[in-house]
């Protein structure tokens, strides 16, 4: 309303009005039509496009914003790569679709590659990989600490049977004298250092 008729919320906005991402802080974005003629206001981030169409365009809670498969788009290089896939996976979730783009999935592999060159970036002791403990698969283990990491995605971890076997899985080595972490591949990307900390303490080596 204060960008005038035709305005829809947008961005990283519309983003969170979807719930495809949590709220960011600063300005609203808003896109109108055309490439002119609106002024400046305050709290407000204006972006013009000569390509917004009526498909573009919806209503969610009574507010004019830009369609899901729009939002990802106008997302996709404006905000941290981990934040736009985190966003794009929750849309895909909720059953919306970007066909050309699909979901950048991070596969085990890429998991790994990255829980291990944390370790080599902050000096920890590399684990032992994939290995079984007690007839389970873990991902990470270092057998003098008694420690397991799992790294979790929610390409690997979706749904409630995966859920509930992992919590499982967790209840029955620690009752057996193990100690589990797990992280998130965003947490790996976004706060390598705050992992790394919380790793060092499972492992008892001092800072």
């Amino acid at each position: 309303m204060a960008a005038g008729e035709g305005a829809v919320l947008s961005h990283a906005s519309a983003a969170a009005l979807w719930h495809f991402l949590q709220p960011i802080s600063g300005p609203i974005h808003v896109t109108v039509s055309g490439d002119g003629g609106r002024r400046k206001r305050p709290g407000l981030l204006i972006h013009r496009s000569r390509t917004i169409i009526a498909r573009d365009i919806t209503h969610r809670h009574g507010i004019a914003v830009t369609a899901p498969a729009r939002t990802i788009e106008d997302i996709r290089g404006g905000i941290e790569p981990y934040l736009f896939r985190r966003a794009l996976r929750q849309a895909e979730l909720a059953g919306h679709r970007v066909p050309h783009l699909g979901l950048v999935k991070r596969s085990r592999s890429d998991l790994e590659l990255l829980f291990l060159g944390l370790c080599d970036d902050h000096d920890l002791p590399r684990p032992k990989v994939n290995v079984r403990v007690h007839g389970r698969l873990v991902d990470f283990f270092w057998p003098d600490r008694r420690l397991v990491v799992e790294t979790d995605s929610w390409d690997y971890h979706r749904g409630s049977v995966s859920f509930e076997d992992d919590h499982d899985r967790d209840l029955e080595l620690h009752v057996r004298g193990f100690t589990t972490r797990r992280y998130t591949g965003d947490q790996l990307e976004a706060a390598p250092d705050a992992v790394a900390a919380d790793l060092r303490e499972a492992l008892g080596r001092d800072s």
